[in-house]
């Protein structure tokens, strides 16, 4: 059985993830080799690059644990690991290669199907969002939590346009603001510090997406599930997620009531 060592995992973690943002950051506005993989979706020789350097960095170290990265080609192997490293090498490419400061290096260790360290980086903002089980959340060392607002109206909000007319719209009420942002940790990460006080997603998302940034929000007081209010577990044969919802619990509950009712 895989043990593991917390304090030390974290900390291997967290200077993974600030040199991979460093090279990530090296690549940011210097027009990087891009092609697309299906369905139109990006990719780059960024995302490569800061693949493989954490991959060096962390199952160096640590050759025991699994290994689920959206750049890397899944294997059944980690289904017998219950301790693995989850990782996003640029979350939000579209993003990094349209040159908007919206992606980050998003890294997270599973054990037994739950986060227990996590950090997701902003290097083009400079904002190093962490977490470990039980040890609360952090942005740049400082502790965070999530807003307190329950309600819809005045809320600030992370959704599409098309989100909000499907859903907060259509229950006539009035968010004080919604902003779109292209990586999902990133949106998640906002809302653990209190920046936004909500983000949804009724499309599919991905371990690698959600990981890191649904440790924070929990330990930032907040809920990270899907569409129904279910929990994720990760490291399942599918590494695909349905839906999410990110909020205090408060207004978690209410978009939970609310997405019920739409198709």
């Amino acid at each position: 059985m895989t043990t593991f060592d917390l304090a030390a995992d974290h900390a291997l973690l967290r200077e993974a993830v600030v040199e991979a943002g460093a090279l990530a950051l090296s690549y940011f506005r210097a027009k990087p080799e891009q092609w697309t993989k299906g369905k139109g979706d990006p990719v780059s020789e960024a995302d490569l690059a800061v693949d493989a350097l954490l991959k060096e960095r962390l199952t160096g170290q640590r050759p025991d644990y699994g290994w689920l990265s959206e750049e890397t080609e899944d294997n059944d192997t980690r289904l017998n690991q219950p301790v693995l490293w989850i990782i996003d090498p640029i979350d939000g490419t579209r993003a990094f290669l349209e040159e908007r400061p919206e992606f980050t290096v998003a890294a997270a260790l599973v054990a037994n199907g739950r986060p227990v360290s996590g950090c997701v980086f902003n290097p083009a903002t400079d904002e190093f969002f962490e977490a470990t089980l039980c040890g609360g959340a952090r942005r740049n060392g400082v502790t965070i939590s999530v807003s307190d607002r329950d309600g819809f109206d005045g809320a600030r909000l992370l959704a599409s346009a098309r989100m909000i007319k499907r859903t907060i719209e259509a229950m006539n009420v009035k968010p004080e603001s919604y902003d779109a942002v292209n990586s999902v940790a990133y949106r998640m990460a906002l809302v653990a510090c209190g920046d936004y006080d909500a983000t949804l997603s009724l499309g599919p998302k991905s371990d690698w997406d959600l990981a890191a940034a649904d440790l924070i929000v929990e330990e930032a007081g907040g809920l990270a599930t899907d569409r129904a209010g279910t929990g994720y577990r990760y490291n399942g044969a599918s590494a695909r997620q349905t839906s999410l919802i990110a909020a205090n619990p408060g207004l978690h509950a209410a978009l939970v009531d609310v997405v019920t009712r739409i198709d």
